[in-house]
């Protein structure tokens, strides 16, 4: 089955083209982080008029990127939640709109769900897991534990309960003067610092659950720059490489902790915060010492793109068969159970 993917949940306009699920033939992203970055973050309303702006260039760079026409698409899935309700209706209506324009079959599809998944999709540098796996999604919005067990069977083991972790870079990175998106900018100088230079607290440590809380954190690193002020030179390096230490520490000790007590031997990073190259180092060492699996997909099927969509996508057109929908109507939702989906039916032309 040939599906075309949307995404645009946040400040990325992405539109894909997937084979059976798996093959990726496109995945076309339009990226706003040059016009969020003067405000340090996020602007919803700009990143909703960037998305109409954007979304029928990406859509015909993916057509073009496959030497596809829209005839050829079987069928459409398009985030719609969780995420920002005016970005999430840009490539609601897109999708509806192709849909009915085509006749086709569209699929409403969980943004969190993407993430997960986004391990079973095809690459050179793309190993795939068997299911059951512990899923840890690690992003600007979100820092959850899930198994999964298969594709729309999901076990939720914890989360934040507070600032998720890509939230805590953006905002420490902010305090020290550095650009957006903050996690870049601590990655880089991280790897001339010294992680054990400053000792950050590790919160919820202690805690007999796999939730997480990142604002003390946060807290901590912000007195800190209130006694010494803002760092320079070394001491910016050293300051950025103990908070990352910090939250690589609670990521990791969580994550692990949760596949000893679940029995689980595979490990997933997803996420945009899963491009960080601590992480990456850490929970590569770690799994290894454990007798763990650890997969990881390439940075750009961590960071918000279409491609990541096209394991659900293919599986929730796939359960409808040849059957009508039942009607749903997809809605743009700020906040979304993981493994809900919503379907809309294709009109019948008479």
């Amino acid at each position: 089955m040939l599906v075309m993917t949307i995404e645009s949940s946040c400040d990325e306009t992405s539109v894909a083209l997937i084979k059976d699920g798996r093959q990726i033939l496109a995945n076309a992203v339009a990226s706003q982080i040059p016009i969020h970055r003067r405000y340090g973050g996020v602007v919803p309303e700009l990143a909703s008029r960037n998305h109409i702006r954007d979304i029928h260039q990406v859509l015909n760079e993916a057509l073009d990127d496959a030497g596809l026409t829209l005839d050829a698409v079987e069928g459409f899935g398009v985030t719609c939640g969780p995420g920002l309700v005016g970005s999430l209706l840009v490539g609601i209506e897109t999708a509806r709109a192709l849909a009915f324009a085509l006749n086709k079959p569209v699929v409403g599809l969980n943004h969190l769900e993407g993430h997960l998944t986004a391990v079973l999709l095809e690459g050179d540098t793309v190993k795939n897991p068997e299911f059951p796996y512990l899923g840890l999604i690690v992003s600007g919005g979100h820092t959850d534990l899930y198994i999964v067990r298969g594709l729309g069977n999901y076990e939720l083991l914890g989360r934040t309960r507070d600032d998720a972790a890509g939230e805590a870079f953006d905002k420490v990175a902010r305090m020290l003067g550095q650009p957006y998106p903050g996690g870049v900018a601590i990655d880089r100088l991280a790897k001339d610092g010294r992680p054990d230079a400053i000792e950050f607290p590790r919160p919820m440590w202690t805690r007999k659950n796999f939730d997480f809380s990142f604002s003390g954190l946060k807290t901590a690193v912000a007195q800190h720059i209130d006694a010494h002020g803002i760092p320079e030179g070394q001491q910016l390096n050293d300051l950025c490489a103990s908070f990352q230490e910090a939250v690589v520490d609670v990521l990791l000790f969580k994550a692990l902790n949760a596949c000893e007590a679940h029995k689980l031997k595979r490990l997933v990073l997803s996420g945009g915060v899963a491009c960080n190259s601590r992480l990456r180092q850490r929970a590569q060492e770690a799994c290894q010492a454990e007798g763990l699996e650890l997969f990881v997909a390439p940075p750009s099927l961590c960071t918000d793109n279409a491609a990541m969509l096209g394991p659900i996508a293919e599986h929730y057109l796939q359960l409808e068969g040849d059957s009508e929908f039942v009607g749903h109507t997809i809605r743009a939702q700020s906040s979304m159970p993981l493994g809900h989906s919503e379907r809309t039916p294709a009109r019948t032309h008479r």
